[in-house]
């Protein structure tokens, strides 16, 4: 190091100099990379029907004396995603049953808020029919859905070279018609019942709503990625300059020395002439 910098005095600040620049080059990159206009953010239009008003046809077994309460629904098909039926006033170890010929998926963690790690497209079952037994009565709910597809709910992103391709593309994702749309719930409790249990569907309709560029504040972004590529640079600028400056201190540490040493022998021959 000392040799090179005998040999160009402006070593150092040619070496800071492209330092800054391959910092602010590589920033601008970083911040490039990530403005990308292939990437397209779409969005869905959500309606949500409750239907609580449907009469339950009642259906008494005196062999197993049990009582079944059925409902039928009819629900609208079209981008049908959420399929949920709350059912309240249960008897204790009640049966309930969601019906649907196409098929739903459902899990007695979905719909959880307390179910950590849970993952619907991992765990969730797909069946023509889905039930739980209401341990404790009172209240209980069976929460389902047409697909564990997260683009078909809750707005999505996709990768295209224009807006008009994204647009076709997000729509293909979002249109979905599920037919039979027709849902039965069933509740089986024990005894010769004369009061039916409350029972409401909900269901959620998903449509596409618009489309835009993905975009980010590009102010931010850039100080970001600045930031990012100066503490990259500086894991390693700082060891190397400390290590020069450290040298050159001890460079001159000696050189003093060396000086005292060459003052303390002049004066000694001064002395003796």
């Amino acid at each position: 190091m000392q040799k090179a910098l005998a040999q160009n005095p402006n070593l150092l600040r040619t070496l800071l100099g492209l330092s800054f620049t391959l910092i602010f080059l590589l920033g601008y990159a970083v911040y490039g990379a990530t403005i990308s206009p292939s990437y397209y953010l779409y969005t869905t239009e959500t309606e949500t029907t409750v239907s609580d008003n449907v009469d339950p046809v009642k259906l008494y077994d005196e062999e197993d004396n049990v009582t079944n309460w059925r409902w039928t629904f009819t629900a609208d098909g079209d981008n049908l995603t959420w399929v949920n039926a709350t059912v309240g006033d249960l008897s204790r170890n009640a049966v309930i049953k969601l019906t649907n010929s196409a098929g739903l998926y459902s899990h007695s963690k979905l719909g959880d808020p307390d179910a950590d790690g849970f993952s619907c497209a991992d765990s969730c079952y797909l069946n023509k029919t889905h039930q739980l037994i209401s341990e404790d009565g009172g209240d209980d709910e069976i929460v389902s859905m047409t697909t564990t597809d997260p683009g078909r709910r809750n707005n999505g992103t996709v990768f295209a070279q224009s807006l008009s391709e994204a647009e076709n593309k997000a729509r293909d994702i979002v249109d979905y018609f599920h037919t039979p749309a027709v849902v039965i719930v069933e509740v089986i409790e024990d005894g010769n019942k004369s009061t039916a249990p409350s029972v409401s569907l909900t269901t959620v309709n998903e449509d596409f709503a618009e489309i835009a560029v993905f975009s980010v504040d590009a102010g931010t972004e850039f100080l970001w990625a600045v930031a990012a590529v100066v503490g990259c640079f500086s894991m390693i600028l700082i060891p190397s300059f400390t290590v020069y400056f450290a040298a050159r201190a001890k460079e001159r540490k000696n050189e003093l020395k060396l000086q005292k040493a060459e003052q303390a022998v002049d004066d000694s021959l001064t002395q003796e002439e």
